[in-house]
């Protein structure tokens, strides 16, 4: 995949710097975590999203866009930062488009996110 295309799903200058400062290896410790506990993150947006419980799909992408971050998945971590707005004035004819598009990119992103990881290590 080419860099820009890379750029636009993760966030490659946090990336560079955790693999200077601790190693890809370890920094893919981190992801793998993250993988596990990413089919209950997406979960909860979409049940909260299904419920119309605002407070709650706020609350949840608040959590889910500081996990996603931590770990360098910028185009996730960009749509949670979108969705946990809720005061916007996008936000109620913008929000089940934001919630489709992570859910349509999660495990794609997070699978880049490995491989780029594999190739540092």
């Amino acid at each position: 995949m080419a860099t820009t295309q890379l750029d636009s799903i993760l966030d490659l200058n946090t990336l560079e710097q955790y693999i200077s400062a601790i190693g890809a290896g370890t920094l893919l410790k981190s992801v793998v975590l993250f993988e596990q506990l990413m089919p209950e993150y997406v979960g909860s947006l979409v049940k909260a999203s299904e419920a119309d419980d605002k407070d709650t799909l706020c609350a949840e992408a608040h959590k889910f866009k500081g996990a996603a971050g931590s770990v360098g998945l910028k185009r996730i971590q960009q749509l949670a930062q979108l969705l946990q707005h809720g005061e916007e004035a996008a936000w109620d004819a913008e929000n089940k488009g934001w919630l489709a598009t992570i859910v349509e990119h999660a495990e794609s992103d997070l699978q880049q996110l490995k491989l780029f990881l594999e190739a540092k290590s």
